[in-house]
């Protein structure tokens, strides 16, 4: 079986930190691939640019998804990810510090599996991102791939 890989898709330095931190502190020792825009995420993705090369095998078991991205925003990467065969039941946890109700009503609409708001303090981030890997990644049983 190979490694569950986490894709996590944050544009900001002290979020992406802030949330490998929560990973190890949750021991949640998965590989992670950070992202740092919507359209590096999409590239990774989809084998393209860069990530052409990249053996799908390395594919993610989850995405963590902020909203606010440069270049291409979180929604048009969750709109594509659900528009694709490949990547149509990924699952995606939009991970955000965004309050407002027009996100959540639209992420859950392009089909988010979970929506959840950055908490500020630390402790509550931890037990955030512990409960979600426990769920996504030990818990939640995947469909089989298709071939």
């Amino acid at each position: 079986m190979s490694e569950r890989i986490i894709l996590l898709v944050e544009d900001n330095p002290n979020d992406e930190a802030l949330t490998l931190r929560a990973l190890k502190k949750s021991n949640i020792l998965n590989p992670v691939f950070v992202a740092r825009d919507g359209a590096e995420a999409l590239d990774y993705l989809f084998l393209r640019g860069e990530y052409a090369a990249r053996r799908p095998a390395g594919n993610p078991e989850l995405v963590l998804l902020d909203l606010k991205l440069p270049k291409v925003d979180g929604l048009e990467v969750l709109r594509q990810l659900r528009a694709d065969e490949r990547t149509r039941l990924l699952p995606v946890v939009v991970l955000t510090s965004s309050v407002e109700e027009q996100d959540l009503l639209r992420g859950y609409a392009l089909g988010a599996n979970s929506y959840v708001r950055k908490p500020i303090d630390f402790n509550q981030f931890v037990d955030a991102v512990k409960q979600l890997g426990l769920y996504w990644l030990v818990l939640n049983q995947r469909p089989p791939e298709s071939k």
